[in-house]
């Protein structure tokens, strides 16, 4: 309670289900809890992280000259403290996955995953100054919050729960992109990482990010590649080239779309499914309901009754 009154947040927000606190609130309490507690893991891990991890983290990191070093570095940096879970890197194909492993992962606990899973990536954002495109978010438990703070904490990248691992699944083409921060510009980070992290906002400058703000603002009309592209002022076949450079293509930006904006009004009361179907746009409740059996392995009438 003290550490709430600290930090000007009512003790009695507590007891509010659904309350909410500002970013800056909720960072500066992140960050009293810390020195609180000695522990920039919060308790989370099997061995405490004493304060000043984080900086030396970054310190490490810094010098590297593309985002692949830098993911390396970093996990290498917190498997010297042999704690758990540690960040890994596990590379497959053209994908590369940023991976919590724990001595059991049924100890694992959402807050601990999601937390280190959402530092990792704004962190690595901030390194090459632009959001990261996220193939998945794999998570091995059930749903910890509500399917609106996924979206906001992943940027509404695809999130799977019951999953193997818990992990960050990106292109492996994204390891090549070059480190932009300094020296200089880690201090002013360092001032208050958490909320820096919490806040940042880069200019949505990836080609996929692009895209996917088209679509979205047009779902329901469904813009074709080619409209896309002039609207870029691209040649369509230019466009699909630098999206697969970022590992992605325009089919699978659409569908995570169509699929992400599905699962939020299903969530509403109110919308009839044809209704659902036209708003992620489908022209026929029947194609929208075959392909959100093949997202999710039941109908939207089935994951309806389950929420």
């Amino acid at each position: 309670m003290a550490l709430l009154r600290k930090n000007r947040i009512s003790p009695r927000l507590i007891l509010e289900e659904g309350a909410r606190i500002s970013i800056e609130r909720f960072a500066d309490l992140q960050a009293s809890t810390m020195l609180a507690m000695n522990d920039e893991a919060l308790g989370y891990t099997s061995r405490r992280l004493p304060i000043g991890t984080w900086s030396m983290m970054c310190h490490a990191v810094i010098g590297s000259a593309t985002l692949g070093q830098a993911i390396n570095r970093y996990c290498r940096f917190f498997q010297l403290f042999d704690a758990s879970p540690s960040p890994c890197l596990h590379e497959a194909c053209d994908l590369v996955s940023l991976r919590l492993q724990s001595h059991d992962l049924a100890d694992v606990q959402p807050y601990a995953a999601e937390l280190m899973l959402f530092n990792a990536h704004r962190f690595g954002s901030w390194l090459v100054q632009e959001h990261l495109p996220i193939q998945a978010v794999n998570l091995s438990y059930s749903a910890a919050a509500k399917a609106d703070d996924y979206r906001h904490m992943f940027l509404a990248n695809p999130v799977h729960f019951e999953a193997e691992h818990c992990e960050l699944v990106f292109s492996s083409a994204l390891m090549e992109k070059q480190i932009t921060q300094t020296e200089q510009s880690l201090r002013h980070f360092l001032r208050h990482p958490a909320l820096m992290m919490l806040t940042q906002d880069f200019a949505h400058n990836s080609w996929t990010a692009q895209v996917r703000d088209l679509i979205r603002h047009h779902l329901h009309e469904m813009p074709e590649l080619g409209a896309v592209a002039k609207t870029l002022e691209l040649h369509p076949q230019t466009l699909r080239r630098r999206l697969s450079a970022e590992g992605t293509t325009f089919k699978d930006i659409k569908n995570q779309l169509r699929r992400d904006t599905a699962l939020h009004f299903l969530g509403k009361q109110g919308l009839s499914i044809e209704e659902i179907a036209h708003r992620s746009g489908f022209s026929e409740s029947s194609a929208f309901i075959r392909a959100f059996k093949g997202w999710t392995g039941v109908t939207p009438y089935t994951y309806r009754k389950g929420l």
